[in-house]
């Protein structure tokens, strides 16, 4: 294992099987989440639990390491930049991936759906073959695929989730400034208090789906809005656990010791993906619940 204590030099990592048990874990979650949404096998959901089962023990085995080698001292300035632009193209990834998202909503809102009743070039399409089409929105397609629907209102569990992952940014924050000023209590009390702000998060979610699923028929098969609204919502819920989970794992490094006040981007790299959470859904929130 090379060392790197010079200012300006990297730290050449040694191998590592991690990368190779991430790949399977990728491809056996893919796989298997696709055969079962579809029903394609029943070995879906076998494959998509195995592959979660990888991703996990990747995860918590490589940064076990990383942060193994930090602690012994390995790693420099340098390769403190290379962590940050590194988490940068991270969340730059993160971005364009809901923006994929947003931008599948836009344009089934803004283009298809008014096309599919009729307007500009979509005349003769709707006369052809949807003459009954309404083109308003929300819509679950021509043919009323998956039956008729109600949507959740936004001032309620909606606006609720919006006031707690707001408070939770604020509560990392102030987590932040204590780490600065070495007040390891204020931090882990802050910083418990952000989780407890993301899990009950959490948990008014999955009130809503249940309650779309068994009061509202909003399902995922519910035409382009169920999808859309599903997807969505789902994926941030999926990164609101994955920001809990890594802000768990913070405060066990907060009470043992692990930060200083000049040297903690472990928890700057949370704190920043928690706030990109914060904003994504804010995105959310008003261009799926309320407009």
């Amino acid at each position: 294992m090379a060392h790197a204590h010079a200012p300006d030099r990297y730290y050449v990592p040694h191998g590592s099987h991690w990368p190779i048990i991430g790949s399977f874990g990728l491809f056996f979650t893919v796989f298997g989440a696709a055969n079962w949404i579809n029903g394609v096998t029943p070995l879906g959901p076998l494959s998509a639990v195995l592959g979660v089962a990888l991703l996990l023990v990747m995860m918590f085995g490589w940064f076990g390491e990383v942060i193994r080698e930090n602690l012994k001292g390995l790693y420099n300035r340098q390769v403190d930049v290379s962590f940050r632009m590194g988490m940068i193209w991270f969340i730059f990834s993160e971005v364009m991936f809901f923006a994929a998202f947003f931008g599948a909503l836009f344009y089934a809102r803004v283009f298809a759906v008014p096309w599919l009743g009729g307007e500009g070039t979509g005349a003769a399409t709707q006369a052809l073959l949807w003459p009954e089409f309404d083109a308003v929105w929300p819509t679950n397609g021509p043919a009323a695929i998956g039956g008729a629907f109600e949507t959740i209102p936004a001032w309620g569990v909606p606006l609720l989730n919006t006031l707690l992952l707001l408070s939770s940014g604020v509560t990392i924050t102030i987590a932040h400034h204590a780490l600065k000023a070495n007040q390891r209590g204020r931090v882990l009390f802050w910083l418990a208090a952000t989780i407890l702000l993301g899990v009950v998060f959490l948990g008014f979610q999955a009130y809503e789906y249940v309650h779309a699923y068994q009061d509202l028929n909003l399902r995922l098969d519910t035409g382009i809005y169920g999808s859309t609204f599903f997807m969505l919502t789902g994926f941030h819920g999926l990164h609101v656990t994955l920001g809990a989970i890594m802000l768990t794992v913070i405060w066990l490094r907060v009470a043992a010791g692990h930060f200083t006040p000049e040297n903690h981007f472990g928890f700057e790299a949370v704190a920043w993906y928690w706030h990109f959470v914060d904003v994504v859904w804010l995105g959310l929130f008003l261009f799926v619940y309320v407009l």
